[in-house]
């Protein structure tokens, strides 16, 4: 009997330490397959960076740089005439001041015409006091007193329009007339990130550095981007074709665009402006796109509410972006609500 019990126990000893021996592999493994469900993902998206090349220099206006308080911001500059005219392009994946140059070199025919890229945006340097609403708000604010001197014309896309109606309701000898295309900024019309996305859901993945980069390369896809261009952004999708896709693809993996779409799709870069209408003495003129989607269009309504003496034109054949899709018409109304003003 005790010579059985004891030939059992090494017996026991020895399962003992097969078991140890397959756990120990199981979790070997398991750690394996983590670390490379972690590293591919980003060995991937360093490759993807690697091979996206720079966006091409403009080829329209003069390019230049303006070393402002909170980073260098660089812009174009065309035309001459009074009163100027500041461009302020809307945010999205590889969106920057080249989305205004057809706007730009029609206008340039009667005003000096400005058209900086955003900071973090474009070529522009991230700002020092991080990617946040206030930060773009003083920057705007620097660029008008830095750069263009006296008072101005300030269009504005998407959430740059609610930057815009925040420099004129707290600097209103800077601003002399108001361009609000397709605006965000008010309570239900944030539009802060992507139809059909929770801001919650962004929040969280996009502050884990890791699935933030997965997630910013399928945003950022040739796939992606063609999607949201030609279904969301623009009514006509002829309208977008290889140069076009090439320029927001290459625009869209510089690192310092990353870092701004980021925060724009984390919410950060969002701002209400309800309070600030109130504030705002400029003559205004709403612009929006009839293709626009239906939730943006509704919120012209809204805005008009909020701002019952500006004006509305809205444009045929347009989508998010009436600027681009609709130049002539586009100018055509700049020009008659300035006449207006100047009247």
């Amino acid at each position: 009997m005790l010579f059985s019990t004891a030939m059992k126990r090494p017996s026991t000893r020895r399962l003992e330490r097969g078991s140890g021996k397959r756990s120990g592999a199981r979790l070997a493994k398991g750690l394996l397959l983590a670390g490379a469900a972690v590293g591919l993902p980003v060995l991937i998206s360093e490759v993807i960076r690697r091979r996206a090349e720079p966006p091409q220099a403009p080829r329209w206006g003069r390019a230049h740089r303006f070393a402002g308080a909170l980073g260098e911001v660089v812009f174009q500059e065309l035309g001459a005439g009074d009163p100027p005219v500041v461009l302020l392009h809307s945010f999205g994946p590889g969106y920057d001041a080249d989305q205004w140059r057809a706007t730009a070199e029609i206008l340039a025919e009667r005003h000096a015409v400005y058209v900086p890229d955003l900071p973090g945006w474009g070529r522009s340097e991230p700002p020092l006091g991080g990617h946040r609403a206030e930060t773009c708000v003083a920057t705007i604010e620097d660029f008008l007193r830095g750069v263009v001197r006296q008072p101005a014309v300030l269009v504005g896309a998407g959430i740059s329009a609610a930057y815009a109606v925040q420099v004129a309701a707290d600097h209103p000898d800077g601003v002399l007339a108001l361009v609000l295309v397709g605006a965000l900024g008010l309570p239900g019309n944030g539009g802060i990130v992507p139809e059909g996305a929770g801001p919650a859901f962004l929040r969280r993945v996009l502050r884990v550095p890791v699935v933030r980069g997965t997630l910013l390369d399928l945003l950022t896809s040739r796939a992606a981007l063609t999607h949201h261009l030609r279904n969301e952004a623009y009514a006509a999708p002829e309208r977008v074709d290889a140069a076009l896709l090439d320029h927001h693809y290459r625009a869209s993996h510089a690192p310092r665009a990353r870092a701004a779409l980021a925060a724009y799709l984390r919410g950060d870069l969002g701002v209400d402006v309800e309070k600030d209408l109130a504030q705002v003495d400029a003559p205004v003129l709403l612009a929006w796109g009839r293709a626009a989607a239906a939730s943006r269009v509704e919120n012209a309504d809204l805005w008009l509410r909020l701002l019952p003496g500006a004006e509305l034109e809205v444009f045929q054949g347009s989508g998010d972006l009436p600027h681009v899709e609709s130049a002539t018409a586009f100018c055509h109304a700049i020009e008659r609500f300035l006449d207006a003003v100047r009247a």
